[in-house]
C-alpha cells in the first residue's frame, strides 16, 4: 500500500509535505474566520476564495509550460519559499492588530499568483520522483497525506484561534514551509527520473490544448473536475456558514466539520493507493454520484453531530473522484505534455472556483447555508448523469446499461 515511500527522494518529499500541508489548512481555516470575524459575510468570504484561486486561470497554464520547461525541483524550492513569506505577512499583519479586509484580499491575490505556477509543478514532478510504474500508488499517498494535514490543521487551528487568535496559525504555516523545503534540498537528482526538458517554441500552450481537445477522455475527465470545483468542493465557504450560521459553534466548531470531511478524504485516498491501473471514465462517473449524493444528503442533515457524521463518507467519495481523476489524466498522456495537460487539468479543477465561490456564497446568503451545499450537490450529480449519457450515446450503449456497468465498477473498486 505505501510502495512509493521506499524511494528515498520521495520519502523525503513526503515527509516536508506532511509537515507543510498542516501548516496549509491550519491557514486557511484561520483565513475563513478572520474574514467572517472582519465581514460576517458569506459573500466576502466567497469573494477571497475566488481571488486566491482566480489567477489558476491567468497563469496556471503557463505554470505548465514552465514545469516542462525548466528543473521542477529548483521551481519548487522558489514557490514554495514564496508562500511562506506571504503566510507570514499575513500572521504578522493580524498579530499586531492591523489587519483588515483589504490586506486579507490583496495577500490571497498574490497566493494565488504563486500557486498556479507552483501547482503544475509539484503534480507533475510526483512521477519524476517514483516512476511511472508507482505512479498511481504515490498519488494516492499524495492525498492521504494531504488529507492528513487536512484532518491535523483544522483540528489544531481550531485551538489555536480560540486560545491565541488567528494570527498565530498563519505564523504557524511560515515556519511550517521550511519543512518541504529541507526536503527538496536533501534530494539526491540522480536518482530522479526526469522527463526531457522541452525546448523554448512558438505555440506550445496551444499544443497543450489541441493535445487534450483530440483525446474523448481527457475532456470528460476535465468537464467533470470543472464543475466539481466549481460547485462541489466550496467547503471552505459552506462549513465556515454551517457552524457559524447554522449551529451557532465558534471555529471549533467550524473544526471539527473540516475534520470530519477531512477523515473520509483520507479513508478515500488509502483505498486509492491500492489501485494499480489508470482509473476508467465509469468508475470516475460512479464516484462523482456518490459524492454529489453525499453533499445533498449533508445539507439536509437536521443537528451539528449528523452533518459531521455526513461529512465522512461524502469526504470519502469525494477523494475517490479527484484522485481518479489525476491519475486518469496523468497516466493518460506523454510524458513531455504532462506540465501542460496537469496545468489544463488544475485551472479546470480550480480555476472555477473564482465564479463558483462567489454564486455558492449567496446562495448561502440568501437561501440559507445549507443550500449552499445541496444546491452544489445537485449541479454536480446533473454533470455526471449528462456526462454518462454523453458516455453511453458514444459507446452505443443504453444510459441503463451504463448506471449499472458503473455501479459494478464501483463496487469491485471499493
Amino acid at each position: 500500500m505505501f510502495r512509493s515511500l521506499r524511494v528515498r527522494n520521495y520519502r523525503l518529499y513526503a515527509s516536508g509535505q506532511l509537515v507543510s500541508l498542516t501548516g496549509t489548512w491550519m491557514q486557511r481555516v484561520a483565513q475563513d474566520w478572520l474574514v467572517l470575524e472582519l465581514t460576517n459575510s458569506g459573500t466576502a468570504l466567497g469573494v477571497v476564495t475566488a481571488l486566491q484561486f482566480g489567477p489558476s486561470l491567468l497563469f496556471g497554464l503557463w505554470g505548465g509550460v514552465l514545469a516542462d520547461r525548466l528543473n521542477k525541483r529548483r521551481m519548487l524550492l522558489v514557490t514554495q519559499s514564496a508562500l511562506g513569506v506571504v503566510a507570514l505577512l499575513l500572521g504578522l499583519l493580524d498579530i499586531t492588530g492591523v489587519v483588515q479586509y483589504w490586506h486579507v484580499l490583496a495577500l490571497a491575490t498574490v497566493l494565488g499568483v504563486i500557486t498556479a505556477l507552483d501547482t503544475p509543478v509539484r503534480q507533475s514532478f510526483v512521477v519524476e520522483m517514483v516512476g511511472r510504474d508507482e505512479l498511481t500508488n504515490a498519488v494516492g499517498i499524495n492525498s492521504a497525506i494531504f488529507n492528513t494535514g487536512r484532518i491535523l490543521g483544522p483540528a489544531v487551528a481550531g485551538v489555536m484561534i480560540t486560545a491565541v487568535g488567528t494570527g498565530w496559525a498563519f505564523v504557524t504555516n511560515a515556519a511550517s514551509s521550511v519543512a518541504v523545503l529541507v526536503g527538496l534540498a536533501m534530494m539526491r537528482p540522480a536518482e530522479l527520473f526526469p522527463s526531457p526538458p522541452l525546448a523554448r517554441a512558438r505555440g506550445q500552450l496551444r499544443e497543450g490544448f489541441r493535445y487534450v481537445r483530440a483525446r474523448r477522455d481527457l475532456v470528460m475527465t476535465m468537464v467533470l473536475i470543472f464543475v466539481f470545483g466549481t460547485f462541489g468542493l466550496n467547503f471552505a465557504i459552506t462549513c465556515a456558514l454551517m457552524a457559524k450560521q447554522v449551529f451557532h459553534r465558534g471555529a471549533s466548531g467550524y473544526g471539527l466539520l473540516s475534520t470530519a470531511l477531512a477523515v473520509g478524504a483520507f479513508c478515500g485516498a488509502v483505498l486509492a493507493t491500492r489501485r494499480t491501473k489508470r482509473p476508467s471514465s465509469l468508475f470516475l462517473l460512479g464516484a462523482a454520484a456518490a459524492f454529489s449524493v453525499g453533499e445533498i444528503a449533508t445539507g439536509l442533515m437536521p443537528d451539528f453531530a449528523w452533518t459531521a457524521v455526513a461529512l465522512v463518507p461524502t469526504g470519502l467519495a469525494m477523494l475517490s473522484v479527484t484522485t481518479a481523476a489525476n491519475a486518469n489524466v496523468q497516466l493518460g498522456v506523454a510524458p513531455t505534455m504532462r506540465g501542460r495537460v496537469m496545468a489544463l487539468y488544475l485551472v479546470c479543477f480550480m480555476g472555477g472556483t473564482p465564479f463558483g465561490a462567489p454564486i455558492i456564497g449567496w446562495l448561502a446568503g440568501a437561501a440559507g447555508p445549507r443550500w449552499g451545499l445541496i444546491g452544489g450537490g445537485v449541479v454536480c450529480l446533473l454533470s455526471a448523469l449528462g456526462l454518462a449519457v454523453v458516455l453511453a450515446r458514444h459507446r452505443g450503449m443504453h444510459a441503463a446499461d451504463v448506471a449499472e456497468l458503473v455501479t459494478t465498477r464501483v463496487r469491485a473498486a471499493a
